[in-house]
């Protein structure tokens, strides 16, 4: 186990590196220039050339890119165009807030998408199976926006259970343990968990149904093991599989909620990412996909290890 757990820390290196030196180019090419958000239009070219001095866009882009990359080792993400303020902060709180949600989706989405794929491959054939099915295939087309757009008209405009938008009550970003901060996060959580649901319980489905046409189910009943125990060794052969595709869920839902977090106002990654696309700021930009990227490489290594411990077949890829 650990020559396991030090080839795959040691695969992370290179592409940590690629990802950074990827989300370094990727701003960079892009049109236009980040100093207009903060420039008056009257603004001499002395006052450019100053300014652009200094947030070192006066140097080459190898230079700039190690410059950036020091400082981001040490925790420094440099500081925002628009606001002035550590970028650092402003990612970590943003990124706090997204945890939030996306963890209460992915423990939905995996509950839900795991009990819907069992059953449906269990069941394969039958009205459970069909109804299952169509669940998981509604879940992956429905336009996730588009879900929580209705869920704000039906639970908080008609039936006013629940806020329909923020991270708590007056608009307040500051998190407190309670019933009247957790009921802003039902609603994104819903939202966001329908994708992952739909395609964990497609996944699930098939492994179930794959692994029941193997030769040890059989060998199994033959022993005289009855439906419990023949149901506990099938989870068994499908974790490794289904914690794969949960892990890969959670890691596209902390990069890819930009238009829920949109729909209901709250403060996450995705919200912080659309803001700083519009406003071209390049360092808040570059912070927030570089955090985003490395949360997404960390979250592969310990599915990696967590598969490693529930298969030991893994371990000797």
């Amino acid at each position: 186990m650990l020559k396991y757990l030090a080839k795959r820390i040691l695969y992370v290196l290179p592409v940590a590196f690629g990802v950074s030196l990827f989300c370094f180019l990727l701003v960079h090419i892009a049109p236009g220039d980040p100093l207009t958000s903060v420039l008056p239009p009257d603004a001499s070219q002395a006052m450019q050339d100053e300014l652009r001095k200094i947030y070192g866009f006066d140097r080459p882009l190898p230079v700039q890119f190690g410059l950036w990359l020091m400082k981001a080792l040490q925790g420094d993400l440099g500081t925002s165009i628009a606001t002035g303020r550590p970028v650092a902060a402003e990612v970590w709180r943003a990124v706090g807030n997204t945890l939030l949600i996306a963890g209460l989706a992915t423990v939905i989405g995996f509950l839900f998408g795991c009990l819907f794929g069992f059953v449906a491959g269990y069941f394969r054939g039958s009205f459970l199976d069909k109804f299952a099915s169509m669940l998981a295939v509604l879940g992956v087309s429905v336009p996730h926006y588009w879900l929580g757009m209705v869920l704000v008209i039906v639970f908080s405009v008609q039936l006013g259970w629940l806020p329909p938008g923020g991270a708590g009550p007056g608009g307040s970003a500051a998190w407190i343990w309670n019933w009247e901060h957790v009921s802003y996060m039902i609603l994104p959580a819903i939202t966001m968990s329908v994708i992952p649901m739909g395609i964990i319980a497609r996944t699930v489905r098939a492994l179930v149904a794959d692994i029941l046409n193997q030769e040890f189910v059989p060998a199994l009943r033959a022993k005289g093991l009855m439906d419990f125990g023949v149901f506990k060794h099938v989870v068994k052969n499908a974790a490794p599989t289904a914690l794969a595709v949960m892990g890969l869920q959670l890691g596209y839902l902390l990069g890819g909620s930009i238009l829920i977090e949109t729909v209901f106002s709250w403060p996450g990654t995705g919200f912080l990412l659309g803001n700083a696309i519009f406003q071209r700021d390049l360092p808040l930009l570059q912070g927030t996909i570089l955090v985003l990227a490395m949360f997404f490489v960390g979250l592969n290594v310990l599915v990696d290890i967590l598969q490693g411990l529930l298969d030991p077949r893994v371990r000797r890829r």
